[in-house]
């Protein structure tokens, strides 16, 4: 026997609430782009720069106390994750301002740790200069722009281009709340948080295209019906599946937040904010965008009633 979240069939007026999604989703992109260029993003070492350092310890290392051990020394950004599957290997990156020599601040984080932990072997230490910064910031920004013109051309040559209209604004809206997350938050911004946007956007267009297909599918089966009906009629056809759906990763990623440590902190906020705005977006952006996009002119004057 299938789950169903609803008992029965949903009969929700999305589209009649169409314009209160408009006005809350313009309020938060102009909130978020407001902090992202007021407040800025908190920059991880990959891309400001900053020392990565391996290490191997005689005795399981406490990853929790010595990051509060580096924090006290008033160093810049510090991450610390086991690698190579054991608790003895160590990867540590501190991030390092422009002003601060590496050389220098790498011998304190040495005397630091050799004053509390015996027995380190310091397996490689790397420095990562502000061109490599720069340069994986364009890379990331790359990504992410031909992740949208991929998507674009997807449901462009799936569906017809309206569908590609709405589902790119829709992206675009997720992408910006991401990025407005975490100028309020101040996780960490670095290559974790450009995975986080693209597995983001791969969930919201998933959940789009999911609705699109009910909606092509229902035009063919109800010729006469407009647009404005055919729309709610099909959100809620896939609110079950996509509550569900939503639901499933919602608590994937809180599992992540809650015992994925520090590392992956950031990374499995953003997913929780990502999977409520994506499918968010799939009901009030691409779906409503498709009704001031005729795709079904004949029956324009009556998609939307007064």
């Amino acid at each position: 026997m299938s789950i169903q979240f609803f008992p029965n069939k949903p009969h929700f007026d999305f589209m009649g609430k169409r314009w209160l999604g408009f006005g809350f989703s313009i309020a938060l992109t102009v909130i978020s782009l407001g902090l992202l260029f007021t407040q800025g993003l908190n920059l991880g070492i990959d891309f400001t720069g900053g020392i990565l350092m391996e290490i191997h310890t005689e005795k399981p290392l406490d990853l929790g106390a010595t990051r509060t051990l580096l924090n006290n020394q008033g160093f810049g950004e510090i991450s610390l994750q086991n690698i190579a599957g054991s608790a003895e290997d160590v990867m540590i990156r501190i991030q390092v301002s422009k002003d601060e020599e590496q050389s220098k601040v790498t011998a304190k984080v040495k005397d630091v740790l050799a004053s509390q932990i015996s027995g380190i072997d310091y397996r490689k230490i790397d420095y990562v200069g502000p061109t490599v910064g720069r340069e994986l910031v364009e890379s990331g920004i790359w990504a992410v722009l031909c992740a949208f013109a991929a998507i674009m051309c997807y449901v462009w040559f799936r569906f017809e281009w309206q569908y590609g209209v709405g589902a790119i604004l829709a992206l675009l809206h997720d992408s910006i709340m991401v990025i407005g997350f975490f100028a309020v938050t101040r996780f960490e911004f670095g290559l974790t948080a450009i995975a986080a946007i693209l597995t983001i956007v791969g969930y919201s267009i998933n959940d789009s295209v999911v609705i699109y297909d009910r909606i092509r599918e229902n035009m063919r089966r109800f010729k006469k019906m407009p647009v404005f009906e055919l729309l709610n009629l099909s959100i809620n056809d896939t609110l079950s599946r996509t509550v569900l759906t939503a639901s499933t990763v919602m608590l994937s990623s809180l599992s992540l937040f809650i015992f994925g440590g520090e590392v992956i902190r950031g990374f499995s906020a953003a997913m929780v904010f990502g999977t409520l705005i994506g499918t968010y977006s799939s009901i009030y952006i691409s779906a409503p965008t498709l009704i001031y996009l005729n795709i079904r002119p004949q029956l324009a004057d009556s998609a939307t009633p007064a």
